[in-house]
This record gives structure tokens, C-alpha cells and sequence, in this order.
């Protein structure tokens, strides 16, 4: 199988997967924002506002391991190029309607490629550990509607969702 689409920068001209070489291209400010919901019963939801979760605080450790997991994110994703990340920000919301909570990360870099991947992997596991830590409740939490929100920066530019492109 050969590499039919040059989009396609993860394969080579034998179809195998391969790391993109970014060696030659200008190291810029890089910046992504993704977000993701989580759902739980309005019981569930009490108790973690209330911080009464029998494992603790739900919060504190899920925006923890959002940081922790942006900062390994190459580790986890194959062809993921390690990042120097100069920013981090994990933002957990309540959200009474849901019932539940909405987790938005910014990551930021000054790098040759982006750092999409580093916010959707720190908001995938940010929303993991808030169901570990409250499992105990409702072991119907959903994990939903993860996506990237924003980035800026490199040769695609500025991207927010509802673009055109």
C-alpha cells in the first residue's frame, strides 16, 4: 500500500506509519483549547459540590491528572512528538443543568508543530479520573462531546470551532 494522499503526513510513500520530521520548520507560538462534558445523576453531582465523594476531592485531583496527562501526552498517542509546554490550564466547571461538570484545557507551547493533542488528551483524563473518583456514586457517568474548541498558531493558523475550514 502506498501513500495516495500527501495529507495523509503519518504515513510514507509505503503506507507505514512514521513520525513527522518538523526539524526544518520555524519553532512559533502554539496554543489549543478542547473541551468535554461530564454527565452524572443530580445525586452525584451534590455530593462532589458538596465534597462529600468517598475517595475526596474529585476536582482537585481530576484538574491534577488534566496537567499531569498533557505533559505525557507522547507517551500515550504514537507519533506524538514530545512538547516543551510552557502552559497547562485546566478549568472544571459545574454545570446544574447537565447534571455535571464541563472541563476546558488551554495548552500552550513554543514549538515547530501544534499542541491539540496535549489539550485532548489532558481533557480525556481529567474527565476519567472525575468518574474513577465518583464511581462509587453513580457508575453512570458519561463522558461526552470532547473536542478541540480553538488553536492558534502554525502553518493552518487560527482554527475555532464553527469555522469554515
Amino acid at each position: 500500500m502506498t501513500n495516495q494522499n500527501p495529507a495523509l503526513t503519518h504515513l510514507d510513500h509505503q503506507g507505514e506509519a512514521q513520525m513527522v520530521d518538523v526539524s526544518e520548520k520555524v519553532a512559533t507560538v502554539r496554543m489549543a483549547t478542547a473541551t468535554g462534558q461530564v454527565k452524572m445523576t443530580g445525586k452525584t453531582f451534590e455530593a462532589i459540590q458538596a465534597g462529600n465523594a468517598p475517595k475526596g476531592d474529585v476536582l482537585g485531583t481530576a484538574r491534577l491528572a488534566g496537567i499531569m496527562a498533557a505533559k505525557q501526552t507522547s507517551q500515550l498517542i504514537p507519533l506524538c512528538h514530545p512538547l516543551p509546554l510552557s502552559k497547562v490550564e485546566v478549568s472544571i466547571q459545574p454545570h446544574p443543568d447537565l447534571p455535571g461538570y464541563e472541563i476546558q484545557v488551554q495548552v500552550k507551547t513554543k514549538a515547530e508543530t501544534g499542541v491539540e493533542m496535549e489539550a485532548l488528551t489532558a481533557v480525556s483524563i481529567a474527565a476519567l479520573t472525575l468518574y474513577d473518583m465518583a464511581k462509587a456514586l453513580d457508575k453512570s457517568m458519561q463522558i461526552v462531546n470532547v473536542h478541540l474548541l480553538e488553536k492558534i498558531g502554525g502553518k493552518s493558523g487560527h482554527w475555532r470551532v464553527g469555522s469554515t475550514d
